[in-house]
């Protein structure tokens, strides 16, 4: 297959006032491309905004709730208005929930589903016609190793990023042979904010949280600058799959070792 045609595509990028899709979004500007980028976040879009300008890249910026159904489904003809086409869709928005499942409420549940699961779905429903309406095009959706492990105190998180890989798969199986190619992208401990901003459960049980931030610091590890590194040359190569991180490469194999008992041969890394 031949690499994929950055120079001059259009790529759309949810969640890019921080993080990955803060990195990523300058990234993809430096091979080529413009952006149209989407946040709930203005100031951390604006920022964003500024450095793929630096890069030369033509930019549009967007609040946009991914969770609010019919702000998703009129997106494309904003970002079509602005640059005439899409070319590539990448959905990394995503929040986390700390709390075991009987500590949280179904509204909880449903808050990450919404985000994290139903704004892939919904975003990628509402560009679909409009990337198979090029030559080429690429979805790259944003799930998680923990959309290939479950840990305990993860159940809306982890339902929500299985969620997005197995629509990914069978979305990439049906879209085989068709100029739509799409990567399932699933990093490990990337230093964002995501755990910062986590919602608490209101019966969480989570422990001191000065000590829990400090914990996940040490997971949350890896630069997002080189996370985003790795997604722009999975999707240069159209790769099917992208695992971020050799913490997310060991995980992964474990799994696939002992599918049933990982999680105790984990439990001691992870913690």
């Amino acid at each position: 297959m031949q690499p994929f045609p950055m120079q001059g595509a259009v790529a759309v990028v949810t969640g890019a006032a921080s993080g990955i899709g803060a990195a990523l979004a300058p990234a993809l500007a430096a091979k080529g491309c413009h952006l149209a980028i989407c946040d709930v976040n203005d100031v951390g879009l604006s920022r964003t905004a500024e450095a793929c300008r630096d890069a030369g890249a033509k930019v549009s910026t967007h609040i946009l709730d991914v969770a609010d159904a019919q702000a998703c489904a009129d997106f494309p003809a904003v970002v079509l208005a602005e640059h005439g086409q899409v070319d590539i869709l990448v959905n990394n928005a995503g929040v986390a929930l700390f709390g075991r499942f009987d500590e949280m409420t179904l509204a909880d549940f449903e808050w990450v589903m919404g985000i994290n699961f139903f704004g892939v779905v919904r975003l990628t429903k509402a560009f679909l016609p409009h990337l198979q309406a090029r030559p080429a095009a690429h979805i790259a959706n944003v799930s998680s190793i923990f959309g290939v492990i479950a840990p305990p105190g993860q159940t809306a998180y982890c339902a929500s990023k299985f969620g997005v890989r197995g629509f990914n798969e069978a979305l990439r199986h049906e879209l085989a042979g068709s100029t739509v190619t799409l990567t399932s992208i699933h990093p490990g401990g990337v230093a964002t904010n995501i755990a910062e901003s986590a919602r608490v459960a209101q019966g969480a049980r989570v422990g001191d949280p000065q000590e829990r931030r400090e914990r996940l610091a040490r997971f949350l590890s890896k630069p997002p600058a080189e996370a985003a590194a790795d997604i722009v040359e999975a999707i240069e190569a159209r790769a099917p799959r992208l695992l971020i991180g050799n913490d997310a490469k060991r995980m992964e194999l474990i799994q696939r070792l002992f599918p049933v008992t990982y999680w105790p041969r984990l439990a001691k890394f992870m913690r």
